[in-house]
């Protein structure tokens, strides 16, 4: 449900938020009931095994039990020993019934240990599906600790890959004009460096990976470990912002554990190279809120997202915002 403000100044806007709020707190009460949505079709995006990588020998499953933190009040898939690489896609239309012209892959959080699967993968994606956006929820390989100092670069070459495939017209019914990519957490670090990174990380595998591409936008919500621990105004090795970098959108907790400064440093060097991204941060958010409502002002990121990738015209300005909002 969406409460839509009329276009009045005699409008009472505290009386329009504390509708919101009600609203908000009621659809987070029924949330766990809810169940996980299903995609339209899954796609594996390697032909073969995958770029070398320290395998799991473990069957893959969801690693949470009783004693797992809750996330506005429900649980959460921790997906745990991800071998097989794949694309959950749901596809989005625009106003008139056409295929949406921006595609999203969405890479879950996780410290590069597990990833979790419904709230910052399939939850997100209803709701840029529902914006008009279709978003494509990628099941990157993890673990990836054995892997030391590049335990990064399993998830990038599935990232890199994934865009490649979408350009190509291998993923989706309509080749979409506008690939971007989203990341939380672990996966914010990841979309970060596939952002930045002029290089491809893996040997060609095919055509599609004739020419590679960076993402068109890239949007990182709670982003890790891209600053240096001890100097946060500075950005680690392997990550260079410069002007042919992509805009990016950024949402934050102030007291995020995994420092806000993430965000603001990247955020400050984007807007230094001259490049238009857009920042927000939240107050008493934490880490991983994902975009389950709770009744804070964190919930309405995604309409913000949704709002900046429309206000920058890779989908149409009649495309409605999801209704949930």
């Amino acid at each position: 449900m969406r409460c839509i403000l009329p276009r009045r100044r005699t409008f009472n806007i505290s009386v329009a938020l504390l509708l919101a709020i009600l609203l908000h707190r009621t659809e987070a009460a029924l949330f766990a009931e809810t169940p996980i949505p299903r995609a339209d079709h899954v796609v594996q995006i390697w032909p073969g095994e995958p770029p070398a990588w320290k395998a799991t020998e473990e069957a893959e499953r969801d690693l949470s039990d009783a004693k797992s933190n809750l996330v506005a009040g429900a649980p959460i898939i921790r997906l745990g020993h991800v071998r097989n690489v794949e694309l959950h896609v749901f596809e989005a239309a625009d106003a008139t019934g056409k295929p949406s012209n921006a595609a999203v892959i969405i890479a879950p959080g996780g410290g590069y240990t597990i990833l979790a699967w419904d709230l910052e993968g399939i939850e997100v994606a209803k709701q840029l599906q529902a914006g008009g956006v279709t978003a494509i929820v990628l099941k990157y390989r993890v673990p990836t600790g054995p892997m030391g100092d590049e335990k990064w670069k399993p998830a990038v070459q599935d990232i890199q890959r994934s865009i490649a495939l979408v350009r190509d017209g291998k993923v989706t019914s309509s080749t979409p004009q506008h690939v971007g990519a989203m990341g939380f957490s672990a996966g914010g670090n990841a979309v970060a460096r596939t952002a930045t990174s002029k290089t491809r990380h893996y040997e060609s595998v095919d055509a599609s990976d004739e020419t590679i591409r960076r993402p068109d936008f890239a949007c990182l919500v709670y982003p890790a470990w891209l600053v240096e621990k001890e100097q946060q105004d500075q950005m680690i090795e392997g990550i260079e912002v410069d002007s042919d970098t992509p805009p990016m959108f950024f949402a934050h907790g102030e007291d995020d554990p995994h420092a806000v400064l993430n965000s603001v440093t990247m955020f400050r060097q984007l807007h230094a190279a001259g490049v238009p991204s857009a920042l927000h941060v939240f107050t008493g958010s934490g880490h991983g809120f994902g975009a389950r409502l709770d009744g804070r002002a964190d919930d309405l990121w995604p309409e913000l997202c949704i709002r900046w990738i429309r206000d920058n015209g890779w989908i149409a300005a009649s495309t409605k915002s999801p209704e949930t909002r």
